[in-house]
């Protein structure tokens, strides 16, 4: 998914975290593009359990991806709380 936003061919590099698990770099910068293509009408995934191994909603609380009137940040903090009941 990450690789979207690469010219065919390219690939992000990958990062190993503490937990042993393997990133990609460039995951919140492509869940930003999927916020934006969210919010011209596109539907797509975001992958959640990527975004909390990485700490995302550590800095951002799922309330505060709920506030304001942005649509793509409102399908984001829908998909975490699915993900965490």
């Amino acid at each position: 998914m990450n690789n979207n936003l690469l010219k065919e061919g390219d690939h992000f590099p990958q990062v190993t975290l503490n937990d042993g698990t393997v990133v990609q770099i460039g995951t919140v910068a492509n869940m930003l593009r999927n916020i934006e293509r969210y919010n011209a009408g596109a539907r797509g995934e975001v992958a959640i359990p990527t975004l909390i191994k990485v700490g995302l909603f550590n800095l951002f609380s799922i309330n505060e991806w709920l506030q304001g009137n942005n649509a793509g940040r409102h399908f984001v903090a829908r998909e975490a709380q699915m993900y965490f009941k």
